[in-house]
């Protein structure tokens, strides 16, 4: 606590001023004003935060993400997706608790709110009822002076009347001046009453201000206080948060750390293999003169590797009038 600053500074040398009080009032409005702007901002936050986290969520669920790889990267894909997952929920689970941040930042302004409205209650009645004192104060002395100013004149009348014969001019004088004495004494009475009065109701008023400014000023360095710790509270948990999802995301990390490029190939050549034994070359068919089959360029003579022998020599016939003779290039006549 900073002690009794409020009480000792915000005072006016004019009776009817409530200058101090309203700059105190002034503050506190914007103190509160300052706390519901923090509330907002952590509600929209919230949104921020669960929109993403649903976002995330539905990009880890649903976009394909190197479906088709296969062993260790695979693991370490299935690792990535399910820790983007935890992030994703994370994020959602932060927006709960900012929510909850916000909550709780509105029900200490409203708690403040209705502890104040009870001093200010207190502190306009009196303000009213010194103002009102004031005026009645006022009246009576413009009253209580002019009652003054008619017993002088009156006093004048009967000290020139002093020559004057006729005696019933000179009654009438001492029956004004009388009259106006009297007067005098009334009016300084209720003068004085009123002063008795407004001296009464100062000090009341006094008196409350002083309470007013320490129940403000304690009001204030509890909101400061509040403030403060919700808005560290709030970094800390944004901390935490980057704090988490380094730790999901170092699951990802060590997973790749145990992807094999070579078990990968490996793998996937023993899955998908489909022989060690390349195709035999295309040798070159002469279809008249087999023993013509050449060997390919640069390759070494060897077996024959045609898929089909040689081709047939046709016999001559004498009963089959449809061939001739193999020197006559063996035909089939049409």
């Amino acid at each position: 606590m900073t002690g009794s600053l409020f009480k000792g500074n915000f005072w006016s040398s004019d009776i009817l001023s409530t200058i101090g009080y309203d700059n105190i009032i002034q503050h506190l409005n914007n103190g509160r004003k300052n706390c519901k702007e923090f509330e907002d901002f952590l509600k929209e936050r919230a949104a921020i935060e669960e929109k993403y986290g649903k976002d995330l969520l539905s990009l880890s669920r649903k976009k394909p993400c190197g479906q088709s790889e296969i062993n260790t990267l695979k693991r370490a894909l299935e690792v990535f997706k399910q820790q983007v997952d935890n992030v994703a929920q994370y994020h959602i689970q932060l927006a709960q608790t900012l929510r909850e941040e916000a909550r709780k930042m509105e029900e200490f302004r409203e708690k403040q709110k209705l502890q104040r409205k009870k001093t200010e209650l207190v502190m306009d009645a009196v303000h009213k009822q010194k103002s009102l004192q004031f005026k009645k104060t006022m009246d009576a002395k413009k009253i209580y002076e002019q009652k003054c100013r008619d017993k002088d004149e009156a006093e004048q009348a009967v000290n020139r009347s002093a020559n004057l014969v006729n005696p019933k001019q000179q009654e009438k004088l001492f029956v004004k001046l009388a009259t106006s004495k009297t007067a005098v004494e009334d009016s300084d009475k209720a003068y004085l009453q009123h002063v008795n009065a407004l001296e009464k109701i100062r000090e009341e008023w006094q008196s409350e201000h002083i309470k007013a400014c320490e129940v403000f000023e304690a009001q204030e360095c509890e909101r400061i206080n509040f403030f403060r710790n919700a808005l560290w509270l709030h970094v800390n948990q944004l901390s935490q948060q980057c704090v988490t999802s380094d730790e999901v995301y170092e699951k990802v990390r060590k997973s790749l750390e145990m992807c094999s490029i070579e078990k990968d190939i490996e793998y996937f050549v023993n899955q998908r293999k489909t022989g060690q034994t390349p195709p035999a070359p295309i040798m070159y068919e002469n279809f008249y003169c087999p023993q013509r089959n050449a060997v390919p360029p640069g390759k070494a003579s060897g077996p024959n590797l045609a898929r089909r022998g040689p081709l047939p020599i046709p016999k001559s016939l004498p009963e089959d009038p449809d061939y001739s003779t193999i020197g006559d290039y063996s035909l089939l006549y049409q």
